[in-house]
């Protein structure tokens, strides 16, 4: 989740950001897959969120968004044609996608045909009748200037969501819970994961830059345009779009990750506060085993925050959001958020309580501060948090990203590490992303899924940790 600062870790407390396979899990790239067979790594069970229900629609199951942006930073314009494959997951009159409504639809086909739609408000619905398990090519265009959404939260370093343009015309997006919808038409949830492709065309000498590995870069007249391919399911508010400057610097983990480092070409400097990514990398596997995915970049824009966007990491230029210990942060959410997901948003402590507490014994073994005197100190400060924003998984809607969901979770990990001991808990944290690959899990698939490795009934642990309106004991 977006990086925080507010005050605690090693003398200040610091917040940090915040289904099935097949053989062949790859769509062809370029936004235009040859066979649905080929997106079964992306079937997921969508939900109706508990905390946000006006976004998303669980009749939606979202496979493969093929996404070819044009942006024409003069005008402000984006001009889009999307090509969405969807699997509807009952029989029902018409589907609908989250859009914001400042991009106008000029056309929309199902299968090739044309469609009717209404659009008003972020809804758009599509008045194609789909029956349950059956998947459809749904293939819009829309143009318009895109503009970000208001975000629920009382942080005071993101206030909106989604697409963000600069003076000087550049881009970037961050979008948790929400805000994908800014620029694209998405099933904008969670518990849906789907597979991606990009194209962005931008003047030169901008380069649009996305998740996944960058498959070809190359100049059109005076356009710049560049293809990523993302060969993982990802969830909406894990994508990431940027449009600028950038320079990139190539790396390598000791593991052999590819590492990319995007920065804007005026800094040269940023690039060495992010090197360290590289052999942090390292020390994480140590703890969570090897790195999920195929590639990690880290992307740096003009914000104050930062975000685990999958295997493209989106940090502000900050010198706290360009930190060890954010990148740290980030990078355990490629297990913890990314690999797997919560199912809604009731449970983003799920994500947020591992990425602090590792991002926490990070520094206090870099900081030769001992780890009780640390969890000592966010002890102290936790039972504010809870009276604030509420229990860490049944919070105030209007808080989101507060520092309950982070510091209540990570002191539940640091002391259930005690009670098991070192080597039995870390091997548990290590099976669970790997138990949920690429999927999405809930409350009580994680209270289950400790119990059963334990041998032991956690769930009044967990309920008291997770759900308890006062903070339980801390040694």
């Amino acid at each position: 989740m977006r990086a925080l600062v507010a005050g605690l870790a090693a003398g200040s407390l610091l917040l940090a950001g915040c289904t099935s396979g097949s053989d062949d899990p790859s769509p062809a790239p370029h936004g235009s897959p040859t066979t649905h067979g080929s997106l079964d790594a992306a079937l997921s069970t969508p939900v109706e969120d508990r905390v946000y229900p006006q976004v998303g629609d669980p009749g939606v199951d979202a496979l493969h968004y093929g996404l070819d942006l044009t942006w024409s930073p003069d005008s402000s314009t984006l001009d889009a044609v999307e090509t969405l494959v969807l699997r509807a997951t009952s029989d029902a009159p018409t589907f609908q996608l989250d859009l914001e409504h400042a991009l106008a639809v000029s056309s929309v086909t199902v299968d090739g045909r044309d469609a009717a739609y209404d659009h008003e408000g972020k809804d758009l619905v599509v008045r194609t009748p789909v029956t349950a398990d059956q998947r459809y090519t749904v293939v819009l265009h829309y143009a318009g200037t895109p503009r970000p959404v208001a975000a629920p939260t009382t942080r005071s370093d993101f206030s909106t969501l989604g697409w963000t343009i600069t003076p000087d015309g550049e881009v970037w997006t961050m979008q948790e819970p929400f805000g994908a919808f800014s620029w694209y038409a998405v099933n904008d949830q969670p518990s849906d994961k789907a597979l991606y492709d990009f194209t962005i065309s931008a003047p030169s000498p901008m380069v649009g830059i996305a998740n996944g590995t960058l498959e070809s870069r190359h100049d059109e007249g005076d356009r710049t345009v560049t293809r990523w391919h993302l060969a993982e399911p990802a969830s909406s508010y894990l994508t990431t779009i940027a449009i600028g400057d950038f320079r990139e610097t190539r790396d390598r983990s000791a593991s052999g990750v590819p590492v990319t480092y995007w920065t804007p070409r005026d800094r040269p400097a940023l690039v060495d506060r992010l090197r360290p990514a590289a052999d942090e990398l390292g020390w994480i596997e140590d703890r969570l085993g090897p790195y999920p995915f195929s590639s990690l970049g880290v992307l740096v824009v003009d914000s104050r925050s930062g975000m685990e966007t999958q295997t493209m990491i989106t940090l502000g230029s900050t010198a706290y959001d360009t930190s060890p210990e954010v990148l740290v942060h980030e990078m355990v959410h490629q297990w913890y958020g990314d690999e797997v997901t919560p199912a809604d948003w009731r449970d983003v402590w799920m994500s947020e309580g591992m990425a602090l507490y590792l991002q926490g014994l990070w520094q206090a073994e870099h900081d030769h501060l001992p780890v009780p005197a640390l969890m000592a100190r966010w002890a102290r400060a936790e039972p504010q948090m809870r009276r604030e924003s509420g229990p860490p998984a049944d919070y105030d809607p209007a808080t989101f990203g507060a520092g309950n969901v982070y510091y209540g979770p990570a002191l539940m990990w640091d002391q259930l590490r005690r009670r098991l001991g070192d080597e039995r808990f870390w091997a548990i944290v290590r099976a669970w992303p790997k138990a949920h690959e690429d999927a999405n899990a809930s409350y009580d698939d994680l209270t289950g899924f400790w119990s059963e490795r334990t041998g032991t009934d956690l769930h009044p642990f967990f309920d008291s940790w997770l759900l308890g309106a006062t903070s339980p004991p801390f040694p």
